[in-house]
């Protein structure tokens, strides 16, 4: 029989200018202790900026998204440019800043940012199939931009869920370990590390959130 496969959308490596490792990583755990398979994908765009995260202060050097999602995923990735919603089972979006910086540009922008077109388009591609999605810490924020009217979480953050609201969602508040589900769009969230989280409640949240996606395909 074959494993359901997971495609994993990473926005770089590190939390301050790319994907949240612990989350990346966790997420790649749980699809296989659930029993799926995952292909990691990325757009091969220069991320917004490069920080240093001993200090956290930007460096002056120039790194390629697509180049720095590969110490994830060791290689085994894909441009995002080639997805293709027919060849996967379900999206997941680890979160990271580079999620609001490099998928889209919510960081800078807010409820008025927008997001990349390759990312636009697998969103939008897996949703018109009705295959569900999953978004992780401040991912949902793109979601929201694309999906309008979808319920999810960023944690208890009022602020950033304003600021999702203003795109058309609803924002459902959540602490650690809790995932949100929304079974009419077909779409998962957990707040990971937009809590103060340790890495373990981290994996709590993944296992969870992929647990769900799987349920959904069946």
């Amino acid at each position: 029989m074959k494993r359901p496969s997971v495609a994993v959308l990473l926005s770089g490596c590190g939390y301050l200018d790319g994907s949240e490792i612990h989350e990346a990583t966790l997420t790649l755990w749980a699809i296989h202790k659930h029993g799926a398979d995952f292909q990691c994908y990325a757009p091969d765009i220069d991320q917004h900026h490069v920080v240093n995260h001993l200090n956290g202060h930007e460096m002056s050097e120039r790194r390629n998204v697509l180049i720095e999602s590969a110490r994830i995923a060791r290689g085994k990735i894909q441009d995002l440019a080639g997805f293709q919603a027919a060849a996967h089972d379900a999206l997941v979006l680890p979160g990271g800043f580079g999620a609001a910086k490099n998928l889209s540009s919510f960081a800078f922008d807010g409820a008025d940012c927008t997001v990349n077109t390759d990312v636009a388009k697998a969103i939008l591609s897996m949703a018109n199939l009705k295959k569900p999605i999953g978004a992780l810490c401040i991912a949902p924020a793109a979601l929201a931009r694309i999906l309008p009217g979808i319920n999810v979480t960023i944690g208890q953050d009022r602020g950033t869920a304003e600021h999702l609201e203003k795109m058309g969602a609803h924002h459902t508040a959540a602490t650690h370990g809790e995932i949100v589900i929304d079974r009419e769009h077909r779409v998962v969230s957990a707040p990971c590390y937009m809590l103060d989280a340790r890495v373990d409640q981290i994996g709590e949240g993944a296992d969870k959130l992929i647990g769900a996606l799987l349920e959904m395909v069946g």
